[in-house]
């Protein structure tokens, strides 16, 4: 008996495809056993993947850890061991940027079996209730967070992503320029304008992850609106929470302007080098991103897809309130982070430093100054 341990992330959408792939894959495969372990999303976010590519043979990594699972040689390029037309089908079925997010250095690392960017999502029963609309521009959005209907996931790792968000709408993509995130005068803009929002936002906006806003959303008589979360279609399925979401696309900076670019989310399945396993493992990752169980097993367990088949097939989104429909476009939008070794240091820390400036104020100089300092240090740590 050949047996596989995994390692993905403490949700229904991280944990429950995972079980129930494993499961047919093993009524398939019967002299495999997959057993999936979890972890929570912050530490999906950021935890080293040395110790996990040590324990585990098969990972749901998030993609800016890339750089440094090549550096270390954690993970098996999976171009060496796919047959190159089904690498060629992931690729052309992406959701966004989603496969090429695991290429790195002309290897990949990982399949896309889970796309996600940050999305609008609402109470279409409390706008009706207050008698307004979702807001279509960044002046309407705080508008209606004055009447206290607004919240956003203001967390360390959300509020850096917000602020990539905010710098591209300004016309600045971060890390554009050597040892600089972002421009001085998109990015002090980009935080200012956070900060208000965040403000205004419901009370605990500082302490929730994207998770926990989704459930306030489907829980609240009040609050109504979120301007951009990563999207978890579990919260746009019938029976999953008290209220079902109903989702769009990300408001304007102006009438004139394109919607916000959101940076983008996800999750790849990756294997690790260390497995005594290989093959067992590569058919499973096949078996998991396939067009099919991508768009029947893996997504009716609460999945939310990286294959584009999923995402446009109409009996999945008559079941999630039209949740891929009317939220590819901004997959499709979004923009990829940095991959380079070093970056999840970086990132962990800029995390702390934003967040702190949401929670204190202080001057927007000064917090750019000190996330350049951590891009440095990071950069040099790995040189």
């Amino acid at each position: 008996m050949i047996e596989l341990n995994g390692i993905t992330w403490n949700h229904t959408r991280g944990y429950i495809p995972m079980v129930a792939t494993a499961q047919r894959f093993s009524e398939l495969n019967p002299g495999v056993q997959i057993h999936w372990q979890k972890r929570s999303l912050q530490a999906f976010a950021d935890a080293p993947l040395a110790d996990l590519a040590a324990r585990f043979d098969l990972l749901v990594i998030d993609h800016p850890s890339i750089g440094e699972a090549a550096e270390h040689e954690l993970l098996l390029p999976l171009d060496q061991h796919l047959p190159a037309e089904f690498l060629e089908g992931q690729a052309h079925n992406s959701v966004g940027k989603s496969h090429a997010s695991y290429d790195y250095e002309g290897h990949q690392y990982a399949l896309a079996i889970d796309a996600a960017t940050p999305i609008a999502g609402f109470r279409a029963d409390l706008f009706a209730r207050a008698k307004t609309e979702p807001p279509r521009t960044w002046s309407e959005l705080l508008a209606l967070a004055h009447r206290g209907l607004v919240t956003v996931p203001a967390i360390p790792i959300d509020s850096l992503m917000n602020v990539f968000m905010l710098a591209n709408a300004l016309g600045d993509e971060p890390f554009t320029r050597t040892d600089e995130v972002v421009g001085e005068a998109a990015g002090k803009q980009a935080l200012k304008m956070l900060r208000e929002l965040v403000q205004l936002s419901a009370r605990g906006a500082l302490e929730r992850n994207p998770i926990a806003t989704w459930q306030l959303l489907c829980d609240s008589d009040k609050v109504a609106y979120c301007p951009f979360a990563y999207g978890y279609s579990n919260y746009s399925r019938q029976g999953y929470a008290a209220s079902v979401l109903t989702t769009s696309g990300l408001v304007r900076l102006d009438p004139k302007s394109p919607p916000l670019r959101s940076t983008l989310g996800g999750a790849g399945l990756a294997i690790s080098k260390s497995t005594k396993h290989p093959e067992a493992a590569l058919a499973y990752a096949q078996f998991v991103a396939s067009p099919a169980i991508q768009s029947t097993i893996y997504a009716n367990a609460g999945g939310q897809p990286g294959h584009r088949a999923a995402w446009q097939d109409s009996a999945l989104n008559a079941a999630t309130n039209n949740f891929f429909a009317d939220t590819l476009e901004t997959l499709d939008a979004a923009w990829v982070r940095p991959r380079f070794a070093g970056f999840i240091a970086f990132q962990d820390e800029a995390s702390k430093i934003i967040h702190e400036y949401l929670v204190k104020g202080g001057y927007e100089a000064k917090v750019l100054e000190e996330m350049n300092h951590a891009l440095r240090r990071a950069k040099k740590d790995r040189a």
